[in-house]
């Protein structure tokens, strides 16, 4: 059958969609909306239609449904402002997605506004909050988003069109009181500190001189700024705290950056002055500070939420968190060095572990606690804020006055060091982890933030004068107990982890997944970590390893275990929850901090109490944890992405007992695992412009035996190509995908498989790349492919000219896609495919693709580089692979796309996608008319799952 006539008859997206579908085609609420005159008169600039929306509700009648509340003043109207002119703004974009996420409700609503690195204003969609990075819509802006003029232009909107601002802005602009000044000029009601606060707080040096005024201890520092540095000065600092000048360790931070940007460890006068030389020449900042380092310290972090009334604060500080950094065998200075840096705090990385509460002394705890909130309220702060600090043993020197006494305790010392005004609020953040450990929910945390803001203005009373919708409650975990208990909500678990080189993306996926399903009011919905075992499926057959796989451990998580980094954190977690004397420390001070918070919150009558209970995790085996699903008819829905999750495994398993679940059937997901089984399934779609890479696949033996040289020339001179990309056969997404150059290069590769590194460093190869992850263990089966060679496509910062940003030269006239397909078996639609864009190298890593804040896709694919007939026909090809083979629910697939004739090139199906906050999954349903927001889209796909299920019974 022809393509056009096989694809005629497929259904549309929005035929597997509840109706009730959110729209984004007006920018503004009716009751705001401007006419193009006064748009213009109101500051705004540029042409066309403006895309934002309100993401209160999933009904698209909500700007009329706003209007009758709003008369009896029910409806506040928030501004979230995302962005800014710091290395921030994709980490600001990621706490922007979470707050749409969480405070949506019908008796608010949003519109969201970015501020882009000039600090030019736009009023934004919130479909491009979605994005995975600023650079994704960057370059759109002029096109599809609503300028201003000017900020004060902007402040002026603000002032007519909302009712208070909720900024997200990290760093300059966002915490130095830049935000919050031209708010205040124009009387702009908005959450947190003013701007003069902000300005003392923020300043890393200012805040310690402050600090110190307040009785506090702090940490010996010298600041260095402009272009002429003090160096005699720095090494009298040097010498007046027992600091050798040659070697003399010290911790080199700017002032003004935040978030650890250009935190970096030196040694000596001299190195000291180099490392402060290189933030000033990277523009990072001007003003920079030397301090000692704090050896044989305990960092920390914790949050404090002001419950006072109007003007009155009264704040409460969470149980603090400890950071423990992990001990480094490594010989590289730079990991002997490991501080709590960028990179750390918001990639998943086995470096860093948090314990909260802390694993300090009781004294310790409370000294914490106590001085947080004293620093809130002497500082000025207001709303919410995080204070960092550290814990130091007694013998630790610090070289502070007597005077300065406030801190030290009978087991130790504790030191305040960094003010954060708007703390991180990735779903995972800080904030998160800790509010959820006192009885707060995502929602309902930031709600009571918003509300309690909104006291501290008369025009926003009515808002806070009687109670309103209670969040919904965070329902138990405990499996075996609670079902039978909320009869008539479907039971759904959520499955995540695993042990492949995939478990902490497969944690952020079902983390954000379970978020969105338990919007839900129909739904019961529990996380569920699959733990590592031997991984013993991965290279042989399924079925003779199904009784060794269902002994695997499957663990139910309560609502603050799932908020953790990666998969290793959330299970030491679960056995420090079981062991009964941290259990009942850990119940003890949460006690005492729900009591300090319920003192100030019972006053106020919006405040409807806490929604997350304090519960145990608990422990299935794999086929203990399918009979309980089996029994409460719950669906499974799979994040387990490669391993047992991806290779029909963990289908077979709940398919030999009649529970429902998401994603491809056994049979499918076996064959899109295997690479070379995908291609010969395909391989006979040549005529209908469907192409596979030719492969030659070795054992891992043969590698390790044979000479490398010999193997590079049998492999170049088969494949008939000069580079080579390598793959094992049987796994996931990026794990293990590498560019060989040359036979060196292949050496270092195998060199790598048998020492079982997890990973390959950065530029070990002769072609610039990233951290390469590997399998453990390392794969039976390796392919070796050509490499595809496309032109780079690049994204230009400093023009504003949609044409001119995007950098293509189209001389191979291939590009690289990823495409989602949704639906029934045999019926598969393709959602608008995207084209990704590496930052460096060739080979995207695994955090490009699935962490926020780093990597582009540019969805759809600009006009520049591919046009509408190709991407047509492109998508029918996609189309026509999903249902050859057999895909159903949801996949994705990657593929390289001739965007002359749209032939595609398969790379590999992925049937468990990642599925995280920033997927382009996400970018591609929100590209659909109407646009399908995160909760509807993981809700479509759990139901694919129920619904096949049931036909398929029936």
């Amino acid at each position: 059958m022809a393509t056009s006539s096989y694809l005629s008859s497929k259904p549309r997206f929005d035929s597997f969609i509840c109706p009730r579908t959110q729209s984004s085609d007006v920018l503004l609420p009716a009751s705001v909306a401007l006419s193009r005159t006064n748009l213009r008169r109101n500051g705004f600039r540029g042409v066309g239609v403006v895309r934002s929306c309100v993401v209160a509700v999933d009904d698209p009648s909500v700007e009329g449904v706003g209007e009758k509340k709003r008369e009896k003043g029910r409806v506040l109207r928030v501004g979230l402002i995302c962005g800014g002119p710091s290395a921030e703004r994709g980490i600001s974009l990621n706490s922007a997605r979470s707050v749409l996420d969480h405070i949506q409700g019908d008796d608010l609503h949003v519109s969201c506004y970015y501020i882009d690195p000039n600090l030019n204003a736009y009023a934004i969609s919130s479909a491009q909050v979605y994005s995975n990075t600023p650079a994704d819509f960057d370059f759109k802006l002029e096109s599809l988003a609503q300028g201003f003029q000017t900020l004060t232009d902007f402040a002026e909107h603000l002032a007519a069109t909302v009712d208070i601002v909720f900024p997200v802005i990290h760093g300059r602009f966002g915490e130095d009181g830049g935000i919050q000044e031209l708010l205040e000029k124009s009387n702009v009601p908005f959450v947190g500190t003013r701007s003069k606060e902000c300005r003392k707080a923020f300043d890393k040096y200012d805040a310690s001189l402050e600090l110190k005024k307040q009785g506090f201890i702090t940490v010996p520092n010298f600041v260095l700024q402009g272009s002429e540095l003090d160096e005699s000065g720095l090494s009298r600092w040097f010498f007046d705290n027992l600091l050798d000048a040659n070697s003399g360790k010290v911790v080199v931070k700017p002032t003004r950056a935040g978030s650890s940007i250009g935190v970096t460890v030196a040694y000596g006068v001299t190195d000291s002055l180099k490392k402060v030389r290189e933030i000033i020449s990277e523009g990072i900042d001007d003003k920079v500070i030397v301090e000692i380092f704090l050896g044989g310290g305990r960092e920390f972090t914790a949050i404090v939420l002001d419950v006072g009334s109007n003007f009155d604060c009264q704040p409460v500080a969470f149980l603090p968190t400890e950071v423990e950094l992990q001990a480094s065998n490594s010989d590289d200075v730079s990991e002997r060095d490991a501080i709590f840096n960028y990179r750390r705090k918001y990639l998943p990385t086995q470096q860093v572990v948090y314990h909260t509460p802390p694993r300090f002394p009781l004294d310790v705890i409370q000294k914490i606690r106590e001085g947080a909130s004293t620093l809130f309220k002497s500082l000025g702060l207001r709303d919410f804020a995080r204070i960092d600090g550290w814990f130091l043993p007694p013998s630790a020197s610090t070289s502070s006055s007597e005077a300065n006494d406030f801190g030290r305790t009978e087991s130790g010392i504790v030191i305040f060091t960094d003010i954060n005004l708007i703390s991180g609020m990735e779903q995972t953040s800080f904030l998160f982890q800790q509010a959820s450990k006192v009885g707060f929910s995502h929602s309902n945390i930031l709600r009571t933030i918003i509300q309690r803001a909104c006291l501290r203005f008369p025009s926003l009373s009515s808002y806070c004068s009687e109670s309103i919708p209670s969040p919904r409650r965070s329902k138990s975990s405990k499996l075996d107990e609670s079902f039978p208990k909320h009869q008539g909500h479907r039971k759904v678990f959520v499955i995540f982890g695993g042990d492949t080189s995939e478990r902490q993306v497969s944690l952020m996926s079902g983390t954000n997944v379970w978020l969105n399903l338990q919007v839900s009011g129909d739904l019961e919905v529990t996380p569920c970590l699959l733990a590592p075992g031997n991984d013993v499926s991965s290279e042989v057959n399924v079925v003779n390893n199904q009784k060794d796989v269902s002994s695997r451990t499957v663990w139910s998580l309560p609502y603050s275990l799932v908020l953790r980094h990666t998969t290793e954190e959330v299970l030491d977690a679960c056995t420090e929850a079981l062991e009964p004397a941290r259990a009942a420390l850990t119940s003890h001070l949460r006690k005492q901090v729900m009591d300090d918070l319920a003192n100030g919150l019972k006053k106020h009558n919006w405040f409807t109490g806490f929604d997350i209970s304090d519960e145990p995790p608990m422990k299935f085996t794999l086929e203990k944890w399918i009979q309980l699903a089996k029994e409460v008819q719950a669906t499974v829905f799979i994040a387990v992405h490669g391993g047992i999750g991806e290779d029909g495994t963990l289908q077979s398993l709940l398919e030999a007992e009649g529970v429902p679940y998401t994603g491809p059937g056994f049979s499918a997901s076996r064959t899109c695992m295997d690479k070379v089984a995908t291609s010969l399934a395909v391989k006979h779609l040549t005529n209908f412009g469907i192409l596979t890479i030719n492969k030659d696949v070795r054992r891992k033996e043969d590698l390790l035996n044979v000479a490398t040289s010999d193997i590079w020339h049998e492999v170049i001179s088969k494949l008939q190509c000069e580079t080579l990309c390598i793959k094992p056969a049987r796994d996931g997404c990026s794990t293990g995908v590498a560019r060989l150059c040359c036979a060196e290069d292949l050496g270092v590769y195998v060199k790598a498989l048998e020492d079982c590194l997890p990973r390959i460093p950065p530029n070990s190869l002769a072609k610039a790349h990233g951290l390469i992850e590997m399998p453990v263990p390392p794969p039976e089966f390796l392919i070796f492919e050509p490499f595809i060679e496309t032109d780079d496509i690049t994204i230009v910062s400093k023009s504003t000219n949609e044409n001119e940003r995007l950098l293509w030269e189209g001389r191979s006239r291939w590009v690289e896609i990823t495409v989602g397909v949704i639906g029934k078996r045999g019926s598969m639609r393709s959602l608008m495919p995207s084209v990704t864009v590496k930052e460096s190298g060739d080979i995207l890593s695994l955090e490009e693709k699935f962490q926020g804040g780093t990597g582009i896709n540019l969805t759809p694919p600009p006009l520049s580089i591919m046009s509408s007939e190709a991407l047509m026909r492109c998508k029918e090809r996609i189309e026509l692979i999903a249902n050859t083979l057999e895909l159903e629910g949801f996949s994705r697939i990657d593929a390289f796309v001739n965007v002359d004739s749209g032939e595609v090139l398969v790379i590999e199906v992925n049937t468990v996608p990642g599925m995280t906050p920033s997927t382009v999954l996400i970018h591609q349903a929100l590209a659909e008319e109407p646009p399908v927001y995160p909760h509807r889209f993981f809700r479509t796909l759990l139901d694919l799952g129920s619904e096949r299920f049931i036909s398929f019974v029936y």
